[in-house]
């Protein structure tokens, strides 16, 4: 019995020492990376690159925190710099001013992120060290681009406003095209051989649910949005919104099309919400909005919405930068290989075009007029901006469908 129950404890020492074994040597190793490197983006397996983007996601949020308290709460101290003189204390100058030079930092930290990595095809390739790693060189440069924009000349800063207004419409057609893709993905998953049988009843559900959704909304907004007969306006962007939706359920539906009501439903949501963004950016002095203002009350329901806008954003900008293919916390098969699981330099593309984009967003697509305490997406400007989104994207998506029908010379798969 000795024996035994010595060789018992004996045999169960192994694993357990070899567990305590390749514990310290992992420990080991995730200390050198740390010391050779940095802990960001690593594990103790070795970088992990999907778990950068989210690192350089929450240095985008940083910036759109830092340019929000600039707008709303740092005009005293702006004014106090040589280069904010010429506003003369207007709260609107001041703060418009700020989030341009913040936004042109944001700017310049992803281009240079985007002109060092693009092109990079293998983790073996230095600039990918430099894109997961090297973080308090990083960290320090875009503090560096944080504050050198508030040293500029007015007039650069203008010009790089202009130019703002041309890249916020640029990162809003190339998320009208991931937006695009990633439907298309999703209803190319789900009829695929492996799950078309045990997908069917899902994606009937979800069409159904899409359509409802998309009739009952455009019943409250004209409720909501266009109570009365003089709200021409109004009533028109619901009324086009309803026509496009019925357009491209038929087209989707014709026999020598056969999209299916999937991907339809799903553009269907998006035009709605594109539709529905617009009517509540109208300005204050609008009457056909019976719904309480979002824009500068500082109620709960202005800063849910704030929130909301800037979650959005972050969203946005995220989620254009990747493949459906890489929206995922799994490890992916090209990080076990030498290629890279994703498209370094179009991440960042996205990031410097989205620094663009918050700006038309914290100035309402006008950079002559600021926006109130808290407010976000409001005016005019931003109500034509989406409008001919939403337009644009209903013709991008019929193109999808009629442009192989057109031209079948042509390859679109």
């Amino acid at each position: 019995p000795g024996k035994m129950q010595q060789t018992s404890s004996s045999s169960n020492s192994i694993p357990i020492n070899s567990t305590y074994c390749t514990c310290g040597e992992c420990i080991a190793e995730a200390c050198a990376n740390c010391m050779s490197k940095t802990c960001l983006g690593h594990t103790c397996v070795g970088p992990n690159r999907m778990l950068v983007r989210y690192i350089y996601s929450t240095i985008f949020l940083l910036t759109i925190l830092i340019a929000w308290m600039i707008r709303d709460y740092s005009q005293k101290a702006l004014s106090e710099l040589p280069y904010f003189k010429y506003c003369e204390g207007d709260r609107d100058c001041i703060g418009s001013e700020g989030v341009v030079r913040v936004s042109f930092g944001c700017f310049l930290f992803f281009f240079m992120m985007y002109a060092t990595t693009v092109g990079t095809s293998k983790v073996t390739d230095p600039r990918d060290s430099w894109h997961i790693g090297w973080w308090p060189i990083k960290s320090f440069l875009w503090l560096l681009f944080m504050v050198a924009p508030f040293f500029i000349p007015p007039t650069f800063i203008k010009f790089y406003g202009e130019i703002a207004r041309f890249g916020g419409g640029i990162f809003l057609l190339v998320q009208l095209l991931a937006v695009l893709n990633f439907v298309y993905w999703w209803n190319e998953q789900w009829l695929s051989e492996k799950r078309a049988e045990q997908c069917q009843v899902p994606m009937l559900l979800i069409s159904i649910g899409a359509f409802t959704i998309s009739v009952f909304g455009i019943i409250m907004m004209y409720i909501w949005f266009a109570p009365r007969i003089s709200c021409g306006l109004n009533i028109f962007f619901i009324t086009w919104t309803l026509i496009l939706v019925h357009l491209m359920t038929s087209i989707s539906l014709h026999s020598k099309v056969n999209a299916g009501l999937f991907t339809s439903g799903f553009m269907s949501l998006y035009l709605l919400f594109l539709c529905w963004s617009a009517v509540v950016s109208e300005p204050s002095s609008d009457n056909c909005n019976t719904k309480p203002r979002l824009n500068g009350r500082g109620d709960w329901v202005t800063v849910l919405s704030f929130l909301l806008g800037a979650f959005t954003l972050i969203l946005a900008t995220f989620s254009t930068g990747i493949e459906p293919k890489s929206l995922s916390f799994l490890k992916q098969e090209g990080e076990a290989t030498e290629e890279v699981p994703y498209s370094y330099g179009f991440l960042h593309f996205i990031f410097w075009l989205g620094a663009m984009y918050f700006l038309m967003l914290f100035v309402g697509w006008d950079l002559e007029h600021g926006m109130e305490k808290w407010g976000i997406d409001f005016g005019w400007a931003s109500v034509w901006t989406k409008i001919i989104n939403q337009w644009i994207a209903a013709g991008l998506y019929i193109w999808t469908m009629v442009g192989p029908l057109i031209l079948k010379n042509r390859e679109f798969s």
